[in-house]
């Protein structure tokens, strides 16, 4: 018999970015017994990697803002393919969650009369983001990791979650193993929070850490939740592309912001060949209004709503990179220019610090004289697990999911910026209601002995194969054909040669051989992450197949537009079926309220073609 230690709390939240600390203020100071349990060290959570601001309808930049017009940009930015009810509750309640952090101390960027100011980001119609630099998410970590250590909350650093286990239904705790010790570890609990962020190493070229292996969504798909969306993921169109070593790592919207301009190796300003209709009235349509509307930005003037093209949306300007690229245009080392070294130089450090450095130091390249260069890089998932828009319980009852985890806000596409308000808008919900449940239980369910033996037995299953491939190498042409066949571009032929491929993942995972001991071995963490990388990459591939038109993050080369007709309003929803199998419905949400239905562009529902 293997020692496990047994823990008992009210609500267990694991993840400890903006989601999970959010939840866990909300929840400890509501009274409840709370556990965070999170895959690395606290503090680095991936709400640190997000830069640009904080989407929040507080009318300092433009008193021309407002909740209903966030509300119609979440929309627009989504599809329409957004669960509504989640776009209203966060277009109103996302500027109390700023005006919080504030009064909790996070220190943002003031305008001359002392407001919190605000930047441009794609796909908003007035300057909305509310940041620090480029260091919004860092900021806001840091307020809330001091706000909820001092709540009384309990941190289990360096754990990973294996298994949450259920009864009737209902989850009752979860199986996790310390990844520097490997000691084993029971969390019984009374409700869950799921809040581990994303899926983007899923991919070869991602803006993500190690963490981002979608073992979050894993867990909830294994405990019978039902997943949406999984097709949508946001390629951000501007990535490091060189040196190689740090290929993928964010270059913050928060650049095109500032004025940064995309160019091809022509010299060109690309992106004024690819505004699509629906965006052109809003939008600069020349370069030199595009100019024009930069100088008021400087000036603080904001006298109009026409932006340049680089602040599209990011599924357009991903998708026009990559075009200049397969065109033959692409920057020396296979990207675009991005250039914002006509601003003065110490306004560039002043309001892009972060960007400064980190191509100072990792790229030799100083953004102040010279050209970035930049490209597609995978970022985040729209994607995640089907969530009451209210109270954010999963269909697996006591457990919850709020952030990158949970999927419905964003729709086929997300804003920049709307990720940080998500986190703190629904990580606070998520906490509320997951504690008032927890509130009238009496105790803990008993989790039985099998259960946890068997969980027990396949954590530990790898040190018993011998003569296994290893782990990394796996993980690693995984990683390579996503890249290549379920990435910014799709096709039926090569979605189907995806889905054969991972069924040879999985059993190749089944029999690597990490060697070593439970202390310190990586190679033991990424044996036992290929089941989830393989099951999130199925469920991304197959909603993937299913969709048969463009829209958003999914993008089909033999089916190059949206269908409004068949696709407009028609979400997939992936389920474990009875054999264990994966199953995929498609679902619409209720119809929208005419009120709200009002503030949205008639044209863009092209209620003409249903």
């Amino acid at each position: 018999m293997t020692d496990v230690t047994t823990h008992e709390y009210d609500v267990v939240i694991i993840g400890a970015g903006g989601a999970g600390l959010r939840a866990a203020i909300e929840a400890t100071r509501k009274g409840a017994t709370v556990a965070i349990i999170c895959k690395s060290m606290l503090g680095k959570a991936h709400t640190v990697m997000a830069e640009g601001g904080a989407a929040a309808a507080l009318g300092n930049a433009d008193p021309r803002d407002n909740w209903q017009t966030h509300f119609r940009d979440t929309m627009k930015g989504g599809k329409y393919l957004n669960d509504w009810r989640m776009a209203e509750i966060h277009a109103k309640e996302s500027p109390d969650r700023i005006r919080e952090l504030e009064q909790w101390g996070a220190i943002f960027d003031r305008t001359p009369a002392g407001l919190t100011n605000q930047r441009n980001f794609g796909g908003h119609t007035y300057p909305r983001l509310a940041h620090i630099g480029d260091a919004t998410g860092l900021e806001m970590i840091r307020t809330l990791q001091e706000r909820g250590i001092h709540s009384g909350m309990e941190v289990f650093m360096e754990y990973t979650v294996r298994k949450i286990f259920t009864k009737d239904g209902k989850a009752t705790g979860c199986f996790a193993y310390n990844r520097a010790n490997g000691t084993l570890h029971v969390f019984k609990s009374k409700t869950m929070v799921l809040a581990t962020g994303g899926i983007t190493r899923c991919w070869e070229v991602c803006s993500g850490s190690w963490e981002y292996t979608g073992e979050g969504h894993a867990l909830a798909y294994w405990a019978g939740a039902e997943m949406g969306d999984m097709e949508f993921v946001q390629f951000h169109p501007t990535g490091m592309i060189w040196p190689p070593s740090v290929k993928g790592i964010l270059v913050t919207e928060g650049v095109r912001g500032e004025g940064g301009m995309l160019t091809n190796s022509e010299g060109k300003r690309f992106m004024f060949n690819y505004v699509p209709e629906m965006y052109k009235p809003e939008f600069a349509d020349t370069e030199s209004e595009a100019l024009e509307w930069v100088q008021e930005v400087i000036d603080g003037k904001l006298a109009t709503k026409r932006r340049p093209p680089e602040l599209l949306t990011r599924d357009v300007v991903a998708k026009a990179i990559n075009s200049e690229i397969k065109a033959g245009r692409g920057s020396e080392h296979g990207g675009a220019y991005l250039d914002i070294s006509w601003r003065d130089e110490e306004e560039v450090r002043k309001k892009l610090p972060g960007m400064y450095h980190q191509f100072k130091e990792l790229a030799g390249v100083d953004i102040t004289i010279e050209q970035m260069e930049v490209g597609p890089t995978a970022h985040y998932v729209m994607g995640g697990v089907k969530v009451d828009p209210k109270t954010q319980e999963t269909t697996v009852l006591c457990l919850y999911a709020a952030g990158e985890a949970a999927t419905g806000l964003h729709g086929a596409n997300r804003l920049g910026g709307n990720s940080l308000s998500d986190l703190i808008t629904f990580g606070k919900r998520a906490g509320e209601y997951s504690t008032r449940a927890a509130a009238e239980m009496d105790g803990w369910e008993e989790i039985p002995q099998s259960e946890i033996d068997d969980v027990v037995a396949e954590t530990l299953a790898p040190f018993s194969r011998e003569g296994g491939e290893n782990p990394a190498k796996v993980v690693n042409e995984l990683r390579k054909m996503m890249q290549e066949k379920v990435g910014i571009i799709r096709t039926k032929e090569l979605l189907t040669e995806a889905l054969d491929d991972l069924n040879e993942f999985a059993a190749r995972g089944n029999t690597t051989s990490p060697g070593g001991s439970r202390i310190y071995n990586p190679g033991w963490h990424q044996a036992l992450e290929i089941n989830a990388m393989v099951d999130i990459s199925r469920m991304c591939a197959m909603a993937a197949l299913a969709r048969e038109e463009s829209r958003g993050g999914h993008t089909r080369e033999d089916f190059p537009t949206p269908d409004h007709r068949n696709w407009g309003k028609i979400n997939s929803v992936i389920m474990m079926g009875k054999k264990g199998e994966m199953v995929l419905e498609h679902r619409t949400y209720p119809s929208i309220r005419d009120d709200l239905k009002d503030l949205l562009d008639a044209s863009d529902l092209h209620e003409e073609e249903e």
